[in-house]
């Protein structure tokens, strides 16, 4: 591990003692320059498969590789000095059993250096979760919307809304409470569930589209950045919009450089005397 990565002091220890106090600040990185701007701000660094559209263009994050997570997860460890550093793991490196989810948690956990990996899935993972947090590696969960599972859900939408659906997150939100993870996500839930499974658990839950009771709030940072256009998330806020002033700056450049005004004389080299 970096220097700088040793000096971090957010763990997952410490983060599950955030529950009921002070909400914790997670937003997402891909890339050491991001991880240095934003890590003096975050309690958490998410190293999502978000990635797979946003980095990459995929229409899902179903094509994110291990490798590709544990390379995003290598850059980010290398620009953070504050924040735990949590990496997803990737759809199909973990479901097949809790024998391959161990084995790739350790991979992904031994080559970048992270503080813990999230794994999607309630009940149906317990179990694995468990399996990997009594060997040692802390795990954080993710409960309602599953972007892994969007292919069998029916696509990205907000889920609670039946008495089925309400069942199934309450039995998650208690399956993964039991399990050992330190933390949990909860995507795309309607307000009063999300309130509810926050209040119920005694692990932090961290929200995405669900409640301003949870116990602390994750976004994707190049949605709250204005870089990421495709589509825009009801629960996103936007807090700039460098997409344009990219936009405007590199039209700038190519204006000067077609009109031969960039270069400029201070721009370029003189002959030593």
């Amino acid at each position: 591990m970096s220097a700088v990565g040793s000096q971090k002091r957010f763990t997952p220890a410490r983060i599950s003692t955030m529950k009921g106090g002070k909400p914790i600040v997670c937003l997402t990185a891909y890339t050491t320059p991001m991880a240095r701007l934003l890590d003096e701000h975050c309690d958490l660094l998410l190293v999502g498969d978000s990635l797979g559209m946003v980095l990459y263009g995929m229409e899902t994050t179903i094509g994110v590789t291990l490798d590709m997570m544990i390379a995003h997860g290598k850059a980010v460890m290398r620009g953070v000095a504050k924040a735990c550093v949590v990496v997803d793991m990737p759809f199909g490196s973990y479901q097949e059993s809790k024998e391959v989810a161990f084995r790739n948690a350790v991979r992904i956990l031994q080559e970048t250096g992270c503080d813990a990996v999230k794994l999607e899935g309630g009940e149906e993972m317990a179990e694995t979760i468990a399996f990997l947090t009594k060997r040692g590696i802390p795990v954080m969960g993710h409960i309602g919307l599953m972007p892994q599972q969007v292919q069998t859900a029916g696509g990205y939408r907000s889920v609670g809304h039946s008495e089925h659906e309400t069942s199934k997150i309450r039995r998650d939100a208690h399956a993964i409470g039991g399990s050992g993870a330190f933390a949990v996500v909860i995507e795309g839930t309607v307000e009063p569930l999300a309130r509810e499974v926050t209040s119920a658990m005694h692990i932090p839950t961290i929200g995405i589209g669900a409640s301003a009771a949870c116990d602390g709030q994750v976004l994707v940072s190049d949605d709250i950045l204005g870089l990421f256009n495709d589509f825009t998330p009801r629960f996103v806020k936007r807090y700039d919009e460098l997409g344009k002033r990219v936009a405007d700056a590199a039209a700038a450049y190519a204006d000067e450089v077609r009109t031969r005004k960039f270069p400029a004389a201070e721009h370029t080299f003189k002959r030593r005397s």
